[in-house]
């Protein structure tokens, strides 16, 4: 990235003279390396944007502006982030018909509740690919063979899933897909939407002004940061096995201490069809915003990072029809490529420790059940 700070200084989109050549054959570059992630076509289809949440709200609206008034149905998932929940009930707000679908207590919707709930005047379906509090896969050739066959538009949240898991666009029937550039090592503030273009699908663009990628999406090009994208995306698939098989080991380990050294451990969402770098437990008789309390020096969360500073319980986690209890005991650990071993048995032993002291404070002496403390 640094030479896009610097000396190739020019605009992507001034094709008079050799600076503005030199951005937009970086920016070229980065466009066939995330095409290639996602098993794009062609770089065509890929529009740079500020990140996973423009790249929704420019395939959810964009579609339904674009579609007319004749089919304005919408189908969500209850468990998707924010994003695409806000964006379409804002959508709902002004027209449309919504039904957000109900997924099992592993957190995995069923293709055929898709089926059931597609109508002659079902527009689009979004389904993320990972979950990003849970990790949970959805089976999204499945459904994506379902929506082709109803002649529907899938639209995938890819945000979690890019460079962590295998996507194809083309095998998925997937004719929109959103990510994010720090999801995948790249810097914060950019990101990408996959806009099928064989056949072409029209979409009404969000940001007027210019005329850029293509018309969807106006506005001058951060080219350091999509070089910064199209590099990680690629490092990221690259590497995708060894670090998938990395992370889920560390992540085996660390959920092998806690359940060993603490007890009362419940994993949320599916064992095993999920992110490998993902872990989602509930501690029993602990409240986990006293848990983070009294883990500073961990970074751990209780739901989505972007929604950590509204008060209200997980969606994701009432949605899998778990206690209140289980909810309120809920916390989120991301594993990532340079977590270490060292630092998986550091943080478990302080996980250990802060669990065993406030299950102390909340009930005098050694709880019935879990080993005592060394």
């Amino acid at each position: 990235m640094l030479p896009y700070f610097t000396q190739d200084f020019g605009n992507a989109a001034s094709h008079s003279h050799v600076f503005g050549w030199r951005a937009e054959a970086a920016v070229t570059l980065a466009r066939e390396r995330v095409a290639r992630a996602i098993g794009a076509r062609s770089a065509g289809e890929i529009v740079f944007t500020s990140g996973a949440t423009e790249s929704i709200n420019l395939a959810l609206k964009g579609v339904v502006q674009a579609s007319g008034k004749t089919r304005n149905h919408l189908i969500a998932v209850a468990t998707e982030h924010p994003a695409v929940l806000d964006t379409a009930r804002a959508l709902e707000a002004s027209g449309c018909a919504l039904d957000v679908l109900p997924v099992d207590a592993q957190g995995l919707l069923d293709p055929d509740a898709v089926r059931r709930a597609i109508g002659p005047r079902t527009l689009l379906v979004s389904v993320m690919a990972a979950n990003n509090e849970i990790g949970v896969l959805q089976p999204l050739a499945e459904i994506g063979a379902v929506c082709r066959e109803r002649g529907v538009l899938l639209h995938c949240d890819a945000a979690q899933a890019a460079g962590k898991i295998p996507l194809d666009v083309s095998a998925d029937h997937v004719d929109l897909l959103s990510l994010s550039g720090h999801k995948v090592y790249a810097p914060k503030g950019v990101g990408a939407l996959y806009v099928r273009s064989r056949p072409r699908l029209r979409l009404a663009p969000q940001i007027h002004g210019g005329g850029h990628e293509r018309g969807l999406r106006s506005g001058t090009l951060a080219v350091p940061l999509v070089v910064g994208l199209g590099r990680a995306i690629e490092i990221a698939c690259e590497e995708r096995e060894a670090e998938a098989a990395r992370l889920a080991a560390l992540r085996a380990r660390l959920l092998s201490c806690l359940e060993g050294e603490v007890g009362g451990v419940s994993v949320n969402g599916h064992p095993e069809l999920r992110l490998p770098g993902n872990l989602n437990v509930s501690f029993d008789g602990i409240d986990a915003a006293a848990l983070l309390v009294a883990l500073p020096g961990i970074a751990l969360s209780t739901g989505s990072a972007c929604a950590s500073a509204q008060p209200h319980p997980s969606h994701v986690l009432a949605a899998l029809g778990l206690s209140d209890a289980r909810i309120r005991s809920a916390v989120r650990i991301g594993i990532g490529r340079f977590t270490s071993g060292d630092e998986i048995d550091e943080a478990a032993a302080q996980i250990v420790r802060a669990v065993r002291s406030l299950r102390a404070l909340s009930t005098p002496g050694t709880r019935p059940g879990y080993p005592r403390a060394r």
